[in-house]
């Protein structure tokens, strides 16, 4: 296949954008964004009674968040429901198709009989040959002629040859009773309307290949390359579901996983590139390829997902960061930063990055930065500020007074009040963390001071100092 490479991903907006989907989504971006092709987006809505616009702004905001960006106009199918038709007049016209009948009951009563006598109950319509002369003034489908002998081989790059044969395949309706076009005409025209050279889409579709390929074959049209790759399942093998935990793309982002590490772990779900685990996304679109994704289903696992998401949020540009975590505390619900936290963080960033896993994470760490005297220590930490440590921190306030704000001064004047009070710093540790940050566990104390300034420093140790004077 020569000329400029096609993907789409094509989701019914019956609800969020699932964790699968965006998989979907990705590999289908990655092949494109890595070959110079194009990656569209196609809205399935013929179902007008599940559809929502609410459906159709989650799947959007969703794919905005990962950052998969998509060419040209996002795409209704249910706007193309014309063209679907005419496609379906068109088979007919030229013989590939047929007018059909039959009625529901009609085709029930055929089942129930060959069930009875343990033959397939693949309907038969008795229509596929008749003379147009005796069509009956009545409600009819249009149906796709396809093949009753040979084989049907779907050359799939995931899958390999897919053989089924043609006996297996009913007559499938291309047109309803009521003039409207089914999903699986739909979907081939669009396809080929939309110029899509590759379909890389999940392994419940490989069947519906073998049906849609008797359109493209019928019109005369190339047909795609096909992918289908195979479905996401939980830790414990079974088809991933709510019990597993999340499925919403939104979820994640509200759980405070950094868009980067997100598209490295799908990335990873059931495609590899040797054994590397962590990688950019110009190397994604670099080494992305269909034959390097497996067979069997993928294994959805949150450590690996929590490890490469702190892997990126150690490597990100720190003013990058701060907006999506502006972006974060926007979907988890919680509180917008204050320019001073905002401004505070920034500064702080350096120090609040390295392990750090997931934004979480980071918002805790920040902690120093975010709380506003009194502070108030948790639990844990107001148990290092006893009498003896307050009193260590009481000699140490003057002499940072006069310290130049250095890591290596205020290391030094730590030290050697620590020293004269007969203990090592490794004990000032905790006294000094509990009243900079009011927590037991923060970033190296020299690092808090020196994001807070000395002004923000002495205050709060001369506060903690104080407290516990009678």
């Amino acid at each position: 296949m020569t000329g400029q490479i096609v993907t789409r991903f094509a989701p019914s907006p019956t609800g969020y954008l699932h964790i699968g989907g965006a998989r979907t989504a990705l590999f289908n971006w990655l092949y494109a964004r890595g070959r110079g092709g194009k990656f569209l987006l196609r809205i399935e809505d013929t179902d007008r009674a599940r559809s929502t616009p609410e459906a159709t702004a989650a799947i959007l905001k969703g794919l905005e968040w990962l950052g998969l960006d998509h060419d040209g106009d996002v795409v209704s199918q249910a706007a193309g429901a014309d063209r679907h038709a005419e496609v379906a007049h068109e088979l007919l016209a030229k013989g590939a198709a047929y007018k059909c009948f039959s009625t529901q009951d009609e085709i029930e009563a055929f089942r129930e009989a060959a069930r009875a006598e343990g033959k397939s109950t693949l309907f038969q319509s008795p229509w596929r040959d008749a003379d147009p002369s005796t069509h009956p003034d009545a409600p009819f489908v249009i149906r796709l002629k396809t093949p009753m002998d040979g084989t049907t081989v779907i050359r799939d790059q995931v899958q390999g040859d897919v053989t089924i044969r043609n006996d297996q395949l009913d007559d499938m309706v291309l047109l309803r009773s009521d003039g409207t076009p089914v999903y699986m005409l739909a979907v081939v025209v669009d396809d080929h309307d939309m110029g899509v050279t590759h379909v890389i889409r999940g392994d419940d579709h490989l069947n519906n290949a073998a049906r849609q390929m008797g359109i493209y074959t019928a019109m005369g049209w190339d047909v795609p390359v096909w992918a289908h790759i195979p479905l996401i399942h939980g830790p414990d093998g079974k088809k991933l579901s709510k019990r597993h935990g999340a499925l919403g793309v939104e979820e994640y982002q509200a759980m405070g996983y950094p868009a980067a590490g997100m598209r490295n772990y799908l990335a990873r779900l059931g495609w590899s590139h040797g054994d590397d685990e962590f990688f950019t996304d110009e190397q994604a679109k670099e080494w992305f390829d269909l034959g390097g994704i497996g067979k069997s289903p993928a294994r959805f696992d949150f450590k690996k997902l929590e490890n490469l998401s702190g892997q990126h949020i150690a490597v990100a540009d720190d003013a990058a960061l701060l907006h999506e975590l502006t972006a974060y505390l926007q979907a988890a619900g919680a509180p917008a930063l204050t320019e001073a936290q905002a401004d505070g963080i920034l500064r702080a960033m350096y120090c609040l990055k390295e392990r750090a896993r997931t934004f979480p994470e980071l918002i805790e760490k920040a902690h120093f930065v975010l709380t506003s005297r009194p502070i108030e220590p948790d639990e844990k930490a107001a148990k290092a500020l006893d009498s003896v440590s307050r009193g260590i921190l009481q000699s140490l306030t003057p002499q940072l007074q006069n310290a130049s704000w250095t890591r290596d001064e205020l290391e030094a004047v730590t030290s050697r009040i620590a020293e004269e009070h007969g203990t090592k710093f490794g004990k000032l540790a905790g006294p000094m963390r509990a009243a900079l940050a009011g927590r037991a566990v923060t970033p190296s104390v020299f690092d808090m001071m020196l994001v807070l300034g000395r002004d923000e420093t002495v205050a709060r140790l001369t506060e903690a100092a104080a407290n516990g004077t009678d």
